[in-house]
C-alpha cells in the first residue's frame, strides 16, 4: 500500500510545474528570422523548447497537431521597453511601481523587477497580440534604475523574469529642474560625468571608503555599485534621447568612459545614423508619431527605422505613440509600429528582426528568444495572415511551449455589452 503524503510533500508535488505537452505546428510559412523563411513547414515544440524546424520534420505520435495551412509563424514579439507590470492604472499611485525616489535623481540601485506584478490584467492583451516578452524599464530622474526582460507566462514575478538588470536607464534630457535635479542638458551632462567619475574612484577605493577615508561621493553607495557592471561593460546603458544633439552627446560620454550604450526614443536618431553605426549603438524606436511631440522631436519623422537600417544601425521597434501613464495598455501595438515602419521604408523582414530577434540580442536573451531554432525555448506565434496588418490575428500564442492565449478583460467587455439591456433606447 503506497504511504500517505504528508502535507509538505503533498504541496511541494502540486509546485511542481505540470510536463509540457508535445506540440507538432504543421504546415505553415515560418519565419524562423535566424534563417529565411520555410514554406509548408513545421515547428516541434517538446517540454517547451523547440526540437525541431523544417519542411521534412517528423511528427510524433501523440502529439498535438496545429494546421497552420495558410497561416504564418513567427516568434513571439518582444517590446523592450515598457511598464507592463510596474504601471497598472497611471492615475492611481499606489499601482505605479515604475519608480524611486533616489538621491538628486539618481536611483541606479533601484531594481524595477522587484515591484512587478505577475497577477497585472494587462498582460492578457498584450500576449493575445503576440507579445510574449517585453523589457521593464524604470522612468524618472536623471537615472532611474535598472531594467528587466520578462516572459509574460502564468506564475510568479521569479518565474517570468527571464534576466535581470538587462540595462541600466538614464536619460540625456533634463528631467526637472527642481531642487536638486537638473536643469539644463548642460548640467545632465556634468552630474552623469561627476557620477561616472566617483564610480572609477569607488571601485579603486573601495577599503578607502569602508574606512571614511575618501572624499565624499556624488551618489550613494549602493547607486556607486549598481553602476560598476555598467563601466565594466557588463551591462549596457540605456539613455533616453531624441534630439540629435542629444544623441551625439550621449556618443561623447560613451567614448569618455568606455560603457555600452543602446538609445531609446531616437526620434532624431537619422540625423546622426553615421555616427551611431560607427559606435556600434542600438537604437530602440517606433514609427507611429507623424508630428512633432516637443522641442526635443521637431525632426521626428515616419522613416526613421528605415533610415537607420540602411545606415546599417541595429533598431529594435518599440512603442512610440505615446500615452502617459497608459503606455502599459498598449504594449500589443508593437506590431503596427512595426507595420508603419514598413510603409515608410524598412523592409519587412528588418521590421520582423526589430521586434524579434534584435532586441533579444541587445540585452542578452538571444540564446532563449527571439527566433525559431533547436534548442531555443518555445516562443511561438501562429497569425492568421501578415503579423504587420491590421486585420490579422494571433490565433495560437506560445510561450515556453504552453497556450497562453485566453480572453482579456476587454474581450470579456465586448461580450458583456454585445446584448443592450432592454431598458437600453439607442437614440
Amino acid at each position: 500500500m503506497r504511504a500517505p503524503l504528508t502535507t509538505l510533500a503533498l504541496l511541494g508535488a502540486l509546485a511542481l510545474p505540470a510536463r509540457a505537452q508535445t506540440v507538432a505546428i504543421v504546415g505553415g510559412t515560418v519565419h524562423p528570422v535566424s534563417g529565411p523563411k520555410l514554406e509548408n513547414a513545421t515547428v516541434l515544440i517538446r517540454d517547451g523548447r523547440i526540437v525541431a524546424v523544417g519542411q521534412n520534420v517528423q511528427v510524433p505520435a501523440g502529439a498535438q497537431r496545429i494546421d497552420a495551412a495558410g497561416k504564418w509563424v513567427t516568434p513571439g514579439f518582444i517590446n523592450a521597453a515598457t511598464t507592463l507590470g510596474v504601471v497598472e492604472i497611471g492615475g492611481a499611485p499606489e499601482t505605479r511601481d515604475v519608480s524611486a525616489r533616489g538621491r538628486d535623481a539618481v536611483a541606479a540601485a533601484f531594481t524595477v523587477w522587484d515591484g512587478f506584478n505577475p497577477a497585472s490584467v494587462l498582460f492578457a492583451p498584450a500576449r493575445n497580440d503576440g507579445v510574449t516578452t517585453v523589457g521593464v524599464v524604470p522612468a524618472g530622474g536623471l537615472i532611474a534604475g535598472q531594467s528587466a526582460m520578462v516572459d509574460l507566462v502564468d506564475g510568479t514575478a521569479t518565474d517570468m523574469v527571464r534576466r535581470a538588470p538587462v540595462a541600466m536607464v538614464a536619460t540625456m534630457t533634463a528631467p526637472g529642474g527642481q531642487g536638486n535635479v537638473p536643469a539644463s542638458r548642460g548640467e545632465v551632462q556634468v552630474r552623469l560625468r561627476e557620477i561616472l567619475t566617483d564610480v572609477r574612484a569607488y571601485q579603486r577605493n573601495r577599503a578607502a571608503y569602508d574606512r571614511n577615508e575618501s572624499r565624499e561621493l556624488a551618489v550613494s553607495r549602493a547607486d556607486l555599485e549598481a553602476l560598476i557592471p555598467v563601466l565594466a561593460g557588463r551591462v549596457p546603458m540605456l539613455v533616453e534621447a531624441d534630439r540629435a544633439s542629444d544623441i551625439d552627446a550621449a556618443l561623447r560620454l560613451s567614448r569618455e568612459f568606455g560603457f555600452r550604450l543602446v538609445i531609446v526614443g531616437g526620434a532624431e536618431a537619422w540625423q546622426v545614423a553615421d555616427r551611431l553605426k560607427a559606435a556600434n549603438v542600438p537604437v530602440l524606436t517606433g514609427a507611429m508619431n507623424n508630428i512633432p511631440a516637443s522641442f526635443s522631436t521637431l525632426g521626428a519623422r515616419q522613416e526613421n527605422v528605415g533610415l537607420l537600417r540602411r545606415a546599417g544601425v541595429a533598431v529594435a521597434i518599440i512603442g512610440n505613440a505615446g500615452g502617459g501613464d497608459e503606455a502599459s495598455f498598449n504594449v500589443r501595438n508593437v506590431r503596427f509600429e512595426a507595420g508603419n515602419a514598413v510603409a515608410y521604408g524598412a523592409s519587412w523582414d528588418d521590421a520582423l528582426r526589430a521586434v524579434t530577434l534584435t532586441p533579444a540580442e541587445v540585452f542578452g536573451v538571444a540564446d532563449r528568444v527571439g527566433s525559431l531554432a533547436v534548442g531555443k525555448d518555445a516562443n511561438v506565434v501562429v497569425w492568421s495572415g501578415d503579423p504587420f496588418e491590421f486585420a490579422t490575428q494571433a490565433e495560437h500564442v506560445f510561450i515556453r511551449g504552453r497556450s497562453v492565449k485566453a480572453p482579456s478583460r476587454q474581450d470579456q467587455l465586448m461580450e458583456r455589452y454585445k446584448t443592450l439591456p432592454p431598458s437600453y433606447r439607442q437614440p
